[in-house]
């Protein structure tokens, strides 16, 4: 507590230095702007400029460029971050999202909503598409953390209903964490690799396989069998990105 006194007192007082020395600095200028009410911003300092590592930055780059280089006719994405991967997307081409959640959005021509419960009935969406993202969504159906319905199998019936909207030949970017299998309720599931694979080919074949390590950094194209696929790459929590195309119904 006293060392954390200690920081604050000495914060403060720089903060007030840098006034002075700013106000003096006005006073010389012929550069008029008013000085107006504080808006102290002192954690800023030493702060970096932001993180270029970990799940989200790594699988929202990676993907969004494999979408450009696919230029598919109609991209959708489930569930994904939308202030992240679904306005890299949006930055070059139109995206359809769908999500369990009302979005309050902002007009924006290459960005289409839809609420939509992916544990419901999606008879509707069949063959909806050639290109389908869901990137760190799955993990969360059935937890009732986002005002869906508790339901255990929640991520089978999710992901019937993303490989139903998928035509065939088409492309399936997916994340989940992986690591030692488990529920963490109700923040998400984490998925042995070996479980995805048994899930994942009954409609697919994985074409890559990469994934994010405990570090936060990424480690691009692996294997999809072996000693180290099968111990999760060591990931305790870890993110496997995946590029699927589908090949059956």
């Amino acid at each position: 507590m006293a060392l954390r006194l200690s920081e604050r007192f000495k914060n403060r007082l720089k903060f007030y230095r840098h006034y002075w020395q700013f106000k003096k600095q006005k006073a010389v200028s012929s550069h008029e702007f008013a000085l107006a009410n504080f808006y102290p911003c002192m954690k800023d300092w030493d702060a970096p400029s932001g993180n270029a590592s970990g799940h989200y930055f790594h699988q929202d780059l990676l993907v969004a460029q494999k979408i450009y280089l696919a230029n598919p006719a109609t991209h959708v994405d489930v569930g994904s971050r939308i202030d992240g991967f679904v306005t890299h997307v949006a930055s070059f081409r139109k995206i359809e999202i769908f999500d369990v959640r009302p979005l309050q959005q902002s007009p924006y021509p290459n960005i289409i909503f839809v609420q939509a419960d992916f544990m419901g009935d999606c008879s509707k969406l069949k063959n909806y598409c050639d290109s389908l993202s869901c990137l760190h969504a799955l993990e969360h159906f059935g937890l009732g953390r986002y005002g869906d319905d508790v339901d255990y199998e929640g991520h089978l019936k999710g992901l019937k209903n993303l490989a139903g909207m998928i035509k065939l030949g088409g492309k399936f970017y997916f994340s989940v964490p992986i690591g030692p299998q488990r529920v963490e309720f109700n923040a998400h599931r984490v998925f042995e690799l070996r479980y995805l694979d048994s899930l994942l080919k009954r409609w697919f074949r994985i074409d890559s396989l990469s994934y994010v390590d405990d570090k936060g950094d990424i480690h691009q194209n692996v294997p999809t069998s072996g000693a180290s696929f099968d111990n999760n790459f060591s990931c305790a929590y870890g993110c496997g990105i995946f590029e699927l195309t589908k090949v059956a119904d």
